[in-house]
């Protein structure tokens, strides 16, 4: 299905689960994921809850627009999509760059959210960070998707993933550029992580109760940004995933669904 933006784009969503259940939990991707991301999660919930999926702009079926998009515009066009199925409340579940829009929905707009659960996020970025930053632009730049593809796994993937895949690494290498990643599309995605301003005292706005999980050996996102996170927000609570990097939809899939279950019930 899809929902017209404000500025008239076509964002892209699905509808899984109980659609009669009484409450709803919408995923929110990571930078170059899409709704097929969700795949070994959603077995956990899908009996329980109703479930909406969506592409942001410039991400999987979603349009590919000319300009930049921050994460303000993104948490407007979630909204839209709530609006048109007539969801007043849901529970928000963003992953890495989901996670940044769904702090910018949970500011922006606090009645329509439930709860709120954050994996592999952060407020502000660091030198570090920084400089994995620019690897992945330079890389995307060089190389296009395949050599950023190549230079990102090891940062979002852990050592013990590499060892027990779910998904085999060179089958999901395949998959991605079987997807055709927009190397356009990237760089404007790229670009609102770039020019996000230190978002810590917004985040002393939300008022939801708010579960971050972060893993233990987030390579690109150390433990300490999600404590700042959690630090930042009243009403919530901090899980570190032991051993876990991270993509946490890949990665302890049935631990870190319990750890939500838990947190939602």
């Amino acid at each position: 299905m899809f929902c017209k933006t404000s500025d008239n784009l076509n964002l892209y969503y699905e509808v899984q689960g109980n659609t009669e259940a009484n409450e709803t939990l919408v995923f929110l991707n990571g930078l170059t994921q899409s709704t097929i991301s969700w795949f070994f999660v959603l077995p956990f919930f899908k009996e329980k809850y109703k479930i909406v999926l969506l592409d942001l702009i410039f991400q999987g079926q979603s349009d590919k627009a000319e300009n930049r998009r921050d994460f303000d515009q993104h948490a407007a066009d979630v909204k839209k999509i709530l609006e048109q199925e007539k969801i007043n409340k849901a529970n928000i579940i963003g992953l890495s760059y989901g996670s940044l829009v769904a702090q910018h929905f949970a500011v922006n707009h606090p009645t329509f959210v439930s709860k709120l659960i954050l994996v592999s996020t952060f407020a502000h970025k660091t030198p570090y960070y920084e400089a994995i930053e620019l690897s992945w632009w330079r890389a995307l730049e060089l190389g296009g998707y395949n050599l950023m593809l190549d230079i990102m796994l090891p940062s979002v993937l852990s050592e013990n993933y590499f060892s027990n895949p779910i998904i085999p690494i060179q089958l999901m290498k395949e998959a991605r550029l079987d997807a055709q990643q927009n190397k356009q599309a990237i760089f404007h995605l790229m670009q609102a992580t770039k020019e996000r301003k230190d978002y810590r005292k917004e985040l002393e706005k939300i008022t939801a109760p708010t579960l971050v999980i972060q893993g233990e050996k987030d390579l690109l996102l150390p433990v300490h940004l999600a404590q700042e996170v959690h630090k930042h927000i009243k009403n919530s609570k901090l899980i570190v995933v032991a051993n876990a990097g991270h993509t946490l939809n890949l990665e302890r899939v049935p631990e870190v669904s319990g750890y939500i279950k838990e947190f939602l019930a």
